[in-house]
């Protein structure tokens, strides 16, 4: 028999740290472990809350477990760099305490990861950061050369969904063709060709719009608005990704709060609702073009997958182009927990940084 490797899997978000115990794929322990807002609201940047979190995930850890043969942290968004498991390295860290490429919770996963690695003196690793990049040469073009189109996606379970969608359909994961649609608080929709990602929407500022993102803007009105006088840059950025999409329409980035609304014959909430769903397949259309077309299997995974008021809208849109396989949440600790095992057992080499 192989022998058990016990795993920590640490997942920061922006109101939650997620944290799990596995042996081997097997979950033995997990958490959610839900930060106020009002005491974030506290901390002036991201990296400020690293410690009020740190203490949170190492105490969980140190009263479930007094080893570790590895600790695997969701990655955020560094430098663009392939899909794949890679160990944590002082210049990943230097650059996820820069902010490379945003600031974001994500960034702090290299960084737990790290120090509970140090606490159970094992291997610290990350495994398909937010920053992976797949891409192919026109994906990269914005439309002005001082602007290049980049990769920053839910890189983690649009792999982990379309492996799984190859399976269920008996495809060959490096010959499989499919558009998966990450859909949550942010929206990552791509086309995937050999289980890569060559082209997604910014689900920060471009694509549909989300519960609580804007997606993409008609530019000239947004232009105007920015320099209309009352908003700051902050203002502006919150406004586009924290406080857009159903939020700004409806008070609320809760997908079950709307059906309530709708169940109770809110038409302005079953409109707006309709709305997301219409620009969410309009989206998994313009990329099946990416495909020329040639695509074995439409993928919606994500929080929101588990709506079937919106899966229904979604699916009677994009049906014609390809069967639809819908799973609903996302399995990002365990995908962690995967990823860290292959590389216990030698089945995957870990990259270096």
């Amino acid at each position: 028999m192989l022998p058990i490797h016990r795993i920590l899997a640490v997942n920061p978000g922006s109101t939650s740290t997620k944290i799990a115990l596995f042996d081997d794929e097997a979950a033995v322990a997990h958490e959610t472990i839900r930060h106020d807002a009002a005491t974030l609201a506290r901390f002036s940047s991201i990296w400020d809350q690293f410690p009020f979190r740190m203490h949170a995930v190492r105490e969980w850890a140190l009263a479930r477990t007094d080893q570790a043969a590895a600790v695997v942290g969701i990655g955020g968004l560094l430098r663009p760099l392939p899909g794949g498991t890679y160990r944590i390295t002082p210049r990943m860290m230097e650059d996820a305490r820069a902010n490379l490429q945003g600031e974001h919770a994500s960034n702090l996963g290299c960084a737990l990861a790290e120090s509970l690695a140090r606490e159970f003196n094992c291997d610290g690793y990350v495994a398909d950061p937010v920053s992976v990049d797949e891409f192919e040469p026109l994906a990269r073009y914005s439309g002005h050369p001082l602007i290049t189109r980049s990769s920053l996606s839910h890189a983690l379970n649009l792999h982990a969904a379309a492996e799984r969608a190859a399976a269920e359909l008996n495809l060959l994961p490096d010959r499989s063709s499919m558009i998966v649609a990450h859909l949550g608080g942010g929206i990552s929709i791509a086309p995937l060709r050999g289980g890569k990602i060559i082209d997604v929407n910014d689900a920060s500022s471009d694509g549909p719009f989300s519960p609580e993102r804007t997606g993409g803007l008609p530019l000239q009105q947004f232009i105007t608005l920015c320099y209309s006088g009352p908003y700051a840059e902050q203002e502006v950025r919150t406004l586009v990704m924290g406080r857009g999409g159903l939020l700004a329409y409806l008070g609320t980035n809760s997908a079950l709060d709307v059906e309530q609304r709708i169940r109770e014959g809110d038409e302005r909430a079953e409109e707006v609702y309709r709305a997301m769903a219409y620009q969410i397949a309009k989206e998994i259309g313009a990329m099946s073009t990416v495909l020329r077309g040639k695509v074995q299997a439409i993928v919606l995974t994500g929080g929101l997958a588990s709506s079937t008021l919106l899966m229904k809208e979604i699916e009677s849109r994009v049906a014609f182009i390809a069967p639809v396989l819908i799973f609903p949440g996302e399995d990002e600790m365990h995908t962690l927990a995967r990823a860290a095992l292959s590389v216990l057992r030698g089945t995957t080499r870990a990259a270096d940084y």
